[in-house]
């Protein structure tokens, strides 16, 4: 463990000189030193870091739901999910046609429609803490996607189960989602009207109370929703909103910052362990083929949700690249796929797929104003730095100086914290 911490480290402080963000060096650590490379091996199975990555992705949702206020919700909740819907369609959509199209058959299609329609909740939500962008007028579209996501997550997951299992019980499937979404109106819910009952209970003065309680209320309610076949991140989430509106959610915000930085790290470095480069060369192309189909619909999702929200070429670039990372997700439906028996091609084109995009996502949205003077009005904005990219105007707040993700600051004035 202490080895993993200190390579990730120090492979990220290295990156960090010439501007390189954390995440793909994180990824990069676990796969030089899993064992599936050859030389110095420090996690012989990934399997023993399995509880530490689930606490890393919980407590980055978590942190996620703190910052994901409610009123948000209310004032632009119609917008928010016709956002997220029009990602899922033209995402989900073209990874289905994708799938098709590659002709590995039909249940391998209908997994690499999740793998390509997703976004990595984690690596948003890290991204979103880099580049200081937290406070960004397009950081509330980019969130509501990734709750529409969820939602869609947990649905789809119940759904596509009984298919790759063989099992024909339509009813089974149906039961399995209906308990996954009640679940989830129960949980949303609580965030709406118990707010009040929870600042009660996790309330103290005392901060190593204050954080055993926040900790084990995030994954106790994460532990709970597995049973119901939500995914645990988006439980821990659920908690996160609850706690960021009480009269601790400040306090919980700064005391979660360290647990954030240092599980999340973790998180990606047990991704990387997962990962075999032997095998990444025989789906090449496909992978490379997937990358541009996927740069171009987010592009157009991003164009989208910034039109709905009356954003103009800053903000609908740094939709389009915030979101153009996929990860945890990816992994899960290349795990089911694996017992499922289906195409043995599928687990290295995922594994290829969301590694390039785990690197050219970040690297990516600290560029993202490249990418607003292609889009139209971007160069009468100046490609995000111009006078039409003011807050007013649905572009970055006052204040952000560069797009390179270090040294930012938050929409609370204090510097972000960067894992590296």
């Amino acid at each position: 463990m202490g080895g993993a911490f200190l390579a990730a480290a120090v492979l990220a402080r290295l990156g960090g000189r010439i501007g390189l963000p954390t995440i793909p060096l994180f990824i990069l650590a676990g796969i030089l030193l899993g064992p599936h490379t050859p030389g110095i091996v420090l996690v012989k199975d990934p399997h023993e870091l399995e509880m530490l990555s689930a606490l890393g992705l919980v407590l980055l949702l978590f942190y996620l739901g703190l910052e994901f206020h409610l009123d948000d919700l209310k004032a632009g909740g119609r917008k928010m999910a016709l956002a997220g819907g029009a990602y899922l369609l033209l995402n989900v959509g073209a990874g289905l046609g994708f799938g098709f199209a590659l002709g590995w058959g039909t249940s391998e299609a209908l997994v690499l429609a999740g793998v390509l329609g997703i976004s990595s909740s984690a690596i948003v939500t890290k991204v979103l803490v880099d580049m200081g962008r937290i406070g960004n007028p397009e950081t509330k579209p980019i969130l509501g996607i990734i709750v529409v996501e969820d939602i869609f997550l947990a649905l789809y997951l119940a759904a596509l189960q009984p298919i790759l299992s063989g099992a024909d019980s339509a009813g089974a499937a149906v039961m399995d989602g209906g308990k996954a979404f009640g679940f989830l109106l129960l949980l949303a819910l609580a965030a709406r009207f118990g707010t009040k009952v929870v600042g009660r209970l996790v309330g103290t003065r005392d901060d190593e109370l204050l954080v055993i309680s926040f900790l084990g209320a995030a994954v106790l309610v994460a532990g709970v929703s597995e049973w119901f076949g939500v995914a645990d991140a988006i439980g821990a989430f659920m908690v996160g909103l609850m706690l960021g509106a009480t009269t601790s959610g400040d306090r919980i915000r700064e005391l979660v910052h360290p647990l954030r930085d240092a599980f999340g790290a973790i998180f990606f470095f047990a991704f990387g362990l997962s990962i075999n480069p032997g095998d990444l060369p025989t789906v090449l192309w496909p992978v490379l083929a997937a990358v541009v189909v996927t740069l171009v619909m987010n592009v157009a999702a991003g164009v989208t949700a910034a039109k709905i929200f009356g954003f103009g070429a800053g903000p609908a670039a740094n939709i389009s690249t915030t979101l153009l990372a996929r990860g945890e997700f990816a992994l899960i439906l290349a795990t089911m796929a694996a017992g499922a028996g289906l195409d043995s091609r599928l687990a290295p084109f995922i594994a290829g797929y969301v590694l390039l995009l785990a690197v050219l996502g970040p690297l990516a949205a600290g560029r993202s104003h490249w990418l607003a003077r292609t889009l139209p009005g971007g160069r009468h904005e100046g490609g995000g730095d111009g006078p039409g990219n003011t807050p007013e105007a649905g572009g970055p707040p006052a204040g952000r100086d560069d797009h390179d993700g270090l040294g930012k600051r938050d929409d609370r004035g204090a510097e972000a914290t960067v894992t590296s």
